[in-house]
């Protein structure tokens, strides 16, 4: 081989092995720097290594909630867990009825929201410190997603970030895609593909590589089609909207969760946690919090409407 194809052939080589690298959106509000745009061309995307903070989710309709059937199914799931005899008749029946939403364009963060990035609105003074001084130094990890967190606390980081906390229908539609697929990574269940639990005495599973939290995006196969990362497992996450036993049975446009008439004053979380079985890893599965609570498997991510031209 001639000197000049062995140079073009180790030029390949290291642009092959060379990290894609991504140039930030300088006209992007503060904390949205990370969306995947280049110069002037908002059309045209680009891969870095660690992927873009935030991904387009287009308008578009699904179904939102469960049929009986897929409620039963849920129900049987649960009783096969080691602790299932604690699984009751109406465990899941807050998922119905199965009605149509439709939802124009936003954005969502593709991972949950890392302590590190909580770290720096707090250093800002703009959002409150995290208690992890208070006996949970082993959650305090800058790779880890922001826990111990209340729902107000959320909504004000997402609000430093021009953001603000997905609805309850974006987060199914980004967790279920519009084919309505079981969980976010597809139509069955792969203990590899989230940090989860067990139903159980001892809730926590450590066969999926972690007992407690882990770092976020540690699980590629639980990844949608779309690359949304952990929307199954590690924490449970923040919802904008208040909670309801159930959705109303009608059609609806851009819903803003359920009025004060007609809900709790607990929040909606979505997604399950370190401590869950298979059966609340679901996209459809629904839980709820009182706004103040702080957990260690409660944390959250951002989104943000797309701006129409």
């Amino acid at each position: 081989m001639s000197l000049l194809l062995r140079a073009a052939a180790l030029a390949t080589t290291v642009v092959a092995l060379s990290p894609p690298r991504l140039e930030r959106n300088a006209t992007a509000p503060v904390g949205l720097g990370d969306v995947a745009r280049v110069g002037d061309r908002p059309e045209v995307l680009t891969l870095r290594q660690e992927g873009p903070k935030m991904l387009l989710v287009p308008a578009g309709s699904f179904i939102m909630g469960s049929s009986g059937d897929e409620v039963m199914a849920a129900l049987l799931e649960c009783q096969r867990e080691p602790g299932g005899e604690r699984c009751e008749q109406n465990l899941f029946a807050n998922e119905a009825p199965p009605h149509r939403v439709t939802l124009s364009a936003f954005w969502l963060d593709r991972t949950e929201v890392t302590v590190g990035e909580y770290g720096r609105c707090a250093a800002t003074g703009r959002c409150r410190p995290l208690p992890y001084g208070q006996g949970a130094t082993r959650f305090d990890h800058d790779d880890y997603p922001a826990s111990l967190v209340t729902w107000d606390e959320a909504k004000a980081f997402c609000e430093y970030r021009g953001a603000r906390l997905p609805t309850e229908a974006e987060f199914e539609r980004a967790a279920r895609g519009v084919n309505g697929r079981r969980y976010p990574w597809g139509d069955l269940w792969n203990r590899h593909a989230a940090n989860h639990g067990r139903l159980a005495w001892q809730t926590t599973d450590a066969s999926d590589g972690f007992a407690e939290l882990a770092p976020v995006g540690s699980f590629p196969a639980g990844r949608t089609p779309e690359g949304f990362l952990d929307l199954a497992g590690n924490v449970s996450e923040w919802i904008a909207d208040r909670f309801a036993p159930e959705y109303e049975d009608a059609d609806v446009t851009d819903p803003q969760g359920p009025g004060i008439a007609s809900s709790t004053p607990a929040r909606v979380v979505r997604g399950g946690d370190y401590q869950s079985a298979a059966p609340w890893l679901r996209g459809a599965a629904r839980g709820a919090e009182e706004p103040g609570t702080r957990r260690p498997w409660i944390g959250f991510r951002c989104a943000r409407s797309a701006r129409t031209p």
